[in-house]
């Protein structure tokens, strides 16, 4: 039997959708482990085609013998409320301006999306972590 291969690193970062290039962070990060970033940039391009321009998070592991794989995630829940709400961006103080209200229907939404991302094990508990994000952002939670 194959005995697993040991990583030696592991690379967290935020990529847009089909638009990685050898320029940072990619460039950064993964070029001082010393793999060939064509092996992460080509297979990440296309496998994210359909998400082009959005926010990508990656965790990259690079392996002794230089080889690599890559876990792609969803996108960021701020991100999605943001879109769900067509906010440009987020309150700068989140307790005292308010930039609007997410809808119960909205956070369901999100939820379910973000789902196998979250360290929830049912929808109930998601609600609450996409919640506290939305709150972080300065944006109100409907009470159902």
């Amino acid at each position: 039997m194959a005995e697993a291969k040991k990583a030696v690193a592991k690379v967290k970062m935020v990529i847009p959708g089909g638009g990685a290039s050898p320029a940072p962070p990619v460039g950064s990060s993964l070029g001082q482990h010393g793999v060939n970033m064509m092996d992460f940039i080509n297979p990440f391009n296309e496998q994210t085609q359909d998400r082009k321009g959005k926010p990508t998070p990656v965790t990259v592991y690079i392996y002794e013998d230089k080889s690599m794989n890559f876990i792609i995630k969803g996108t960021p829940a701020k991100t999605l409320i943001k879109e769900a709400m067509k906010l440009k961006k987020g309150s700068g103080v989140p307790n005292k301006d308010k930039v609007g209200t997410l809808s119960d229907v909205l956070l369901t939404q999100i939820a379910e999306e973000k789902m196998s991302d979250l360290n929830a094990n049912d929808i109930t508990a998601a609600k609450k972590i996409i919640a506290g994000t939305a709150r972080s952002m300065g944006v109100e939670v409907e009470k159902k």
